[in-house]
């Protein structure tokens, strides 16, 4: 029976997330030419090659692809198993590690978030905040248990990982008292030059929008525009200008930062999903915020 040499495997691994034999010597604390033996090793072993010369670095071959993803996953299950052997019984709550896209509102990441903070046993949640590309690296090699986003995945990226919706919600536009008063007489005609803050162009809530104002002839006055939406409500808060959210947080927008409802931009739905490794769905808190998610779902 064949056994495959786990430590050269290991090597390997590191050399294909960091992207380099230097970087992965570092972090394995050993020189690179022991890097470069080592997967030199697993290449002899296996009978294939698995890195190949592209300018002064090293890329991955096409094998070498397939193999540095089963070796994430080995990885991966090893580093739960020693969670469970050394977490569970000393009491030490298990791990929730999140990946929040950047453009997504972040009342409803943590509402859509709450049913695994209510967990019992609790799990320790760990959010990051990213782009699309970031997050997905980090979900490619179980950094990240899910990733909480306001799109599906997109094919483009080559990652074995399921969308899952969450939540739907309709949307309003809303705005400080004194200019929700003043556009909400004759919305949505009101909204033609009225000053707009609106999220950045890589959001689908601003793909929406843009493609809604040009299909009633409107054309708002952008006065702003926000990767950050806790930034966005803030100057919303401000009476800078006016602003969309989903539907499903209307109360707590109104609650936190004063905003008014103008009113209901018709024909808009936001979606939002939880992006996870099929295997990562055995996950508490992944299961925990998917049984939640149907009691967040509101339309308006």
């Amino acid at each position: 029976m064949d056994w495959l040499n786990y430590h050269h495997l290991l090597n390997f691994w590191l050399v294909a997330r960091e992207g380099s034999v230097q970087k992965a010597s570092e972090a394995l604390y050993v020189t690179p030419a022991s890097v470069s033996q080592q997967v030199r090793e697993l290449e002899r072993e296996l009978g294939v090659k698995l890195l190949k010369k592209r300018g002064r670095g090293l890329v991955l071959t096409e094998m070498g692809e397939q193999v540095a993803e089963y070796a994430s996953e080995i990885f991966a299950t090893g580093r739960e198993l020693l969670e469970v052997v050394k977490g569970r019984p000393t009491g030490r709550p298990l791990e929730f590690r999140v990946g929040i896209r950047d453009v997504m509102p972040k009342l409803l990441a943590y509402q859509l978030l709450q049913p695994a903070l209510d967990l019992k046993p609790p799990v320790k949640l760990v959010c990051h905040e990213g782009d699309t590309p970031a997050l997905v690296a980090d979900l490619s090699v179980y950094r990240l248990d899910v990733v909480l986003s306001d799109t599906a995945l997109d094919p483009y990226y080559r990652v074995r990982a399921y969308s899952h919706l969450l939540a739907e919600s309709e949307v309003l536009i809303v705005a400080a008292a004194k200019l929700a008063r003043k556009y909400r007489r004759t919305f949505p005609e009101s909204l033609d030059r009225a000053p707009f803050l609106l999220p950045t162009e890589d959001s689908s809530l601003r793909r929406s929008l843009d493609l809604w104002f040009h299909e009633r002839g409107l054309t708002p006055f952008i006065q702003g525009e926000f990767a950050d939406s806790a930034m966005l409500k803030i100057a919303g808060n401000r009476g800078t200008g006016l602003l969309a959210i989903p539907a499903i947080i209307e109360e707590e927008v109104k609650s936190m930062y004063g905003l008014h409802r103008v009113g209901l931009v018709e024909g808009i739905t936001e979606r939002f999903y939880a992006i996870s490794i099929e295997r990562k769905l055995k996950h508490p808190g992944v299961a925990a915020i998917q049984e939640g998610a149907a009691s967040t779902t509101a339309t308006t």
